[in-house]
């Protein structure tokens, strides 16, 4: 008797949670917005060295079946602070990481090339704008203790 009602009531769960509506991801108004962004890299920020600047990111996600060219596109920090995209395409459903320091541009790493960070630690925002000037997607944070946000 005890088996057959675990049965059953097992039955019943599996029938209501193959019922319920599978939750989903927001999608993103034009598909082009920021993922993850580490304002604070780990460790003090002295003494500056490239791969501490490098550790400061903003994550770009292209969530469209189409490519976007970035050319002229900024991002902008409440600070500001401006990188703008040289010649570049971010493929369809592609991520691009820009990070702060040195390096060489890749399909998914690009660098600003400068030898300042340009995250604040304690809180600020990011802006990003088409080369026509029109505001695609904002993030901003706050001092959490990790020096880590997610900007979906």
């Amino acid at each position: 008797m005890k088996k057959t009602a675990t049965f059953a009531a097992a039955a019943a769960l599996a029938a209501v949670a193959l019922a319920a509506p599978q939750a989903t991801a927001a999608t993103h108004q034009g598909g082009l917005h920021f993922g993850a962004l580490q304002f604070d890299g780990p460790g003090p920020d002295l003494p500056r060295t490239n791969a501490k600047l490098n550790a400061e990111f903003v994550d770009l996600h292209n969530n469209s079946r189409t490519p976007v060219t970035l050319t002229g596109y900024t991002v902008r920090t409440a600070s500001g602070f401006v990188y703008k995209f040289g010649s570049f395409k971010l493929g369809a459903y592609q991520s691009v990481r820009l990070h702060n320091g040195q390096g060489g541009n890749t399909a998914k790493h690009v660098y600003r090339k400068l030898n300042n960070f340009w995250f604040n630690n304690s809180g600020g925002s990011v802006t990003l704008t088409a080369a026509n000037g029109v505001k695609k997607d904002a993030c901003s944070w706050r001092a959490n203790g990790r020096g880590y946000t997610t900007c979906h």
